[in-house]
């Protein structure tokens, strides 16, 4: 089977492997084998010859995570513009002479959910697209980006005939159907149109370039119990993504923004998944910047944290779940930190109990119950490959509603214990299941985590009050993120008014992609990258003299780039 139909077939499942060889071809002769870059590949392996999924039985990182969007409330169009959220955040100053940064020579990609290509906001005054190339992954029926295995590529040169035309998809039929990346684009780059009183985006002379993700495979939505319906995007393909946008990158030349506006609760919370990974090697480039939205579950009781002082070398920690009636399953992980060791009793509402369990076999394990249906999955790594730490991962189907209680039972002579469990994205469970004693701290969404990406977090701009549902930091090791807080409430897009993190990640690219312009396009700094341009948002950023910095909610304070140019400029300190 070609590799195309590989990468397609739900007959195939995606094994991400964190290293290469030159023997890699051998190992795999019969597999399509894509390779994102020297540290991180994809080997296509036919399910059938492979064993049900689990960590103990492949690796925590080799299993793809999936990915929703994070976009909380949308209002439709009303026809009227509010440029809030520019003037907050410095973008609209410094678009005025004498700096006129408008993103000229800077190109925004956008991974998400696709463009409405023909919107005025993506078309410069001559009619012609803004737009350099759309890579539709979910169209199968043209030619691919070269070097890769699927999908189509619609070149600028094709977009400007369709737009020529009386109808334009019967050309380029590629389109949004859910507006999330066409909202996010228009915020980021949308054009200036009627002197910025009908729209104007952040940067409004960015060249873009997108890639339309498609949904990830149903073994995978099966596997994480994603509902119906529900938009959900593989890891992998996100990689391809990435990949596809670097390359339109040239160091000191051309520089690129990148924008996710996707988020998962799985992971770490660290920056040590392979997509965090893979983001945090291509903001080390020049001439890059990596903006990733840092999610919206800073309020959803997604999850439980706890320091544990050690008082005996054996303390039982009590963590209690509420499942809604409406759940059909979901996964749920928790993290322990070494060199304690970790089992778990679990009860059930109806008070059946399933002793510790012993982790020590190293196996899977499933429990059924006599007066329930629930079906309970568990999965453990003792040390796990990247962090070091032990991983368990809880696979509830047909969970009976009420109280779960696990009775985690810690060992050990270490003077203090630390564990985090994490439940899904609140768009990937069908109800309202949380914690009953949660923390909104470390619940900003993977991968915005990774450690040299842009991460800011969500505010209100309307009364500079901290949007509730933000995610939050720090991260689990404790370093400071997010970077700055940026407005994400009520933002006008083309679409409409739109709330959510993913408003915030746009906003945010839309300024990097201002200071690019600056930085390389006009040489002040061409050899720039996504570290230096974050360490000059956050020394620009406005903060208030009561809040300590960095903060969890807050990072460095509220992104100003005007303030970022008259620190650079010596007419105010830092």
């Amino acid at each position: 089977m070609a590799c195309r139909e590989q990468m397609l077939s739900n007959d195939y499942m995606e094994i991400l492997l964190d290293y290469t060889s030159p023997y890699i071809d051998e190992l795999y002769p019969e597999n399509c084998i894509e390779v994102i870059d020297n540290e991180f590949i994809v080997v296509l392996v036919e399910r059938s010859l492979l064993p049900p999924i689990s960590i103990s039985t492949f690796t925590y990182t080799s299993i793809p995570k999936l990915y929703g969007l994070m976009q909380e409330t949308v209002t439709p169009a009303q026809g009227n513009f509010d440029p809030l959220s520019l003037i907050r955040t410095g973008i609209l100053q410094v678009q005025r002479p004498p700096l006129s940064l408008t993103g000229r020579g800077v190109i925004i990609g956008f991974i998400d959910t696709g463009i409405q290509y023909d919107l005025q906001v993506f078309r410069r005054e001559d009619g012609t697209s803004r737009i350099l190339a759309i890579w539709d992954q979910t169209i199968q029926d043209g030619t691919p980006p070269e070097g890769f295995s699927y999908g189509t590529l619609y070149t600028n040169e094709q977009i400007n005939e369709a737009l020529q035309s009386d109808d334009p998809l019967s050309i380029v039929p590629t389109t949004d159907t859910i507006g999330h990346g066409t909202a996010m684009a228009s915020v980021a780059a949308g054009s200036n149109i009627n002197f910025g009183l009908t729209f104007l985006g952040a940067a409004p002379d960015a060249d873009i370039v997108v890639v339309k993700c498609r949904e990830a495979k149903q073994y995978l939505l099966d596997y994480y119990f994603v509902p119906e319906g529900v938009p959900a995007y593989s890891g992998t393909d996100i990689a391809m993504a990435v990949k596809y946008l670097d390359s339109f990158a040239v160091a000191g030349i051309r520089p690129v923004v990148m924008c996710i506006g996707m988020g998962t609760n799985l992971g770490d919370h660290a920056g040590n998944s392979l997509l965090s990974r893979y983001l945090s090697r291509i903001a080390e480039k020049r001439s890059r910047a990596v903006v990733v939205c840092g999610g919206n579950e800073g309020n959803a009781e997604h999850h439980y944290g706890s320091s544990i002082t050690m008082s005996s070398r054996m303390v039982v920690e009590v963590v209690e779940v509420r499942v809604d009636a409406q759940e059909i399953g979901f996964v749920m992980e928790l993290w322990g930190s070494p060199p304690n060791l970790f089992s778990v009793a679990l009860r059930s509402p109806g008070g059946e109990v399933i002793p510790a369990i012993d982790f020590r076999s190293r196996t899977t394990r499933s429990f059924s119950f006599i007066y329930e249906r629930t079906k309970v999955t568990v999965d453990h790594i003792l040390v796990e490959q990247v962090t070091g730490e032990e991983v368990v991962v809880f696979r509830f189907e047909a969970p009976t509603p009420g109280v779960w209680t696990f009775n985690i039972v810690i060992e050990g002579d270490s003077d203090y214990s630390e564990i985090n469990m994490w439940l899904p994205i609140t768009q990937f469970l069908q109800g309202n299941t949380n914690f009953l004693r949660s923390t909104p701290y470390t619940t900003l969404t993977e991968p915005s985590l990774a450690y040299n990406v842009i991460t800011p977090s969500t505010y209100d701009d309307s009364n500079d009050s901290f949007y509730i549902e933000s995610g939050r930091g720090f991260a689990r090791g404790r370093e400071a993120k997010p970077d700055f807080a940026a407005p994400g409430v009520n933002v006008s897009t083309v679409l409409g008014d739109r709330t959510g993190s993913s408003m915030s990640a746009a906003i945010t690219a839309g300024a990097s992609a201002q200071f690019m312009q600056w930085a390389v396009v006009e040489g002040n700094q061409p050899l720039v990258q996504s570290t230096q341009l974050k360490t000059y948002f956050m020394r620009g950023a406005r903060r208030d003299m009561e809040v300590l910095y960095p903060n969890r909610s807050w990072g460095y304070g509220q992104l100003d780039i005007e303030r970022t140019f008259r620190i650079i400029a010596g007419t105010i300190g830092g």
